[in-house]
């Protein structure tokens, strides 16, 4: 391996999903201003909006969207400008 490519400052780094507010600790090179304290030790923090505990392909609650009536919403609101329409006008 070449020399003097890879990082050196690796450190335990807490890792807060800001949408469950679940905690975990791992080791990266991520700067951070804030810090957070577990257990009684005080880590860098970052902050994510979504992760393993909260995405729901790892969950397994995945929300199901109405597809379906988006579309047909759509279609009536739009139906006006469409070109089969202005043909039967004339």
């Amino acid at each position: 391996m070449r020399k003097g490519i890879h990082p050196e400052n690796y450190r335990l780094v807490a890792f807060k999903d800001m949408s469950n507010e679940e905690v975990f600790l791992t080791k990266s090179t991520a700067d951070t201003k804030e810090t957070l304290e577990v257990e009684g030790v005080e880590y860098p923090l970052i902050k994510l909006e979504i992760s393993r505990t909260s995405h729901p392909f790892y969950t397994g609650k995945a929300k199901l969207l109405d597809t379906a009536g988006r579309i047909d919403k759509f279609k009536n609101k739009y139906k006006k400008f469409s070109k089969a329409e202005k043909k039967e006008e004339e």
